[in-house]
């Protein structure tokens, strides 16, 4: 099973962001830097110097469903750590 550690994030403009989509066609988002939901809210190039992340997800049709699996009322859900992140993974895996 994939877990936070085998995600590979990219450099975005002042973020990183990791996207992966699963066997079900579901994704996951997760992003790190200026004006993003993690700690700290720095231009950083590495994972490894985060905390804390901002966790967006999307059902098979490519529309956001972070609401739908999480039960909260946003899009995203910030600061979440890499246990969190973990857990939210088998979220959608069992989607």
């Amino acid at each position: 099973m994939i877990t936070f550690k085998d995600l590979i994030f990219k450099d975005h403009h002042h973020m990183i962001n990791a996207h992966h989509v699963f066997d079900n066609n579901w994704e996951i988002s997760v992003s790190a830097g200026t004006g993003i939901y993690c700690t700290p809210k720095e231009d950083l190039k590495n994972q490894e110097s985060f905390s804390s992340f901002e966790v967006a997800i999307f059902n098979q049709n490519g529309d956001y469903a972070t609401s739908e699996v999480l039960q909260i009322d946003d899009d995203v859900v910030g600061w979440q750590g890499r246990e969190d992140i973990n857990n939210i993974i088998e979220m959608i895996i069992s989607q």
